[in-house]
């Protein structure tokens, strides 16, 4: 059934259309995440909280301060990254970073199951990580695969690129983050003392 359904897909689908599903799908998948994301951790902020080990709380307490807008910024960010990839991919095989960006867009559907499976309840992405993310992200390895586009090396140095990159991505969107927080409480406290 698997297999009939590979075959259907590879018969309908140019490995350039594969490729730019990439920023498409990651809109749908953000669109959840946008719509959902301020009204959601409004009302679980404290539960989430409550179960995060007190060394790292204070990494994501500005997630819990920010705004449907906010997020929409941060996506836009990460749309025009992917974006970039898929066109160095595209036009000039350059798979490197398309392929450090799909690693990270498959490892983050686990990421939202893990969320929705310690919290037991919905949170925002589960839906569209398990019926788009999960699907896409694993037949585009297959097909870059199956066509020998990339190799299994080409695998192992993307994900360890996501490895060390991610951590720094991390790090640097708390940090900014933080930065327009205290912005936020600056500019108020100013208004409250005129």
């Amino acid at each position: 059934m698997i297999e009939m359904v590979l075959d259907w897909l590879d018969s309908q689908l140019h490995l350039v259309s594969v490729l730019w599903l990439f920023p498409i799908l990651f809109m749908f998948h953000d669109f959840e995440e946008i719509l959902t994301v301020e009204k959601w951790t409004k009302q679980n902020k404290e539960q989430v909280l409550a179960v995060l080990p007190k060394s790292i709380r204070k990494y994501f307490y500005s997630s819990f301060q920010m705004t449907t807008v906010q997020f929409a910024n941060d996506v836009f960010w990460i749309f025009l990254t992917i974006t970039t990839a898929t066109c160095l991919a595209v036009i000039f095989s350059f798979y490197y970073i398309f392929l450090m960006l799909l690693f990270i867009f498959f490892a983050h559907v686990f990421t939202h199951l893990g969320q929705a499976f310690y919290l037991r309840k919905y949170t925002p992405g589960v839906i569209t990580s398990i019926i788009l993310v999960l699907p896409y992200s694993s037949y585009t390895y297959y097909r870059l695969l199956k066509e020998q586009v990339i190799s299994g090396t080409d695998i192992l140095w993307s994900t360890i690129g996501a490895f060390i990159i991610v951590p720094i991505l991390f790090l640097f969107l708390v940090y900014e983050r933080n930065k327009a927080t205290k912005k936020v409480e600056e500019d108020g406290a100013d208004k409250n003392f005129l």
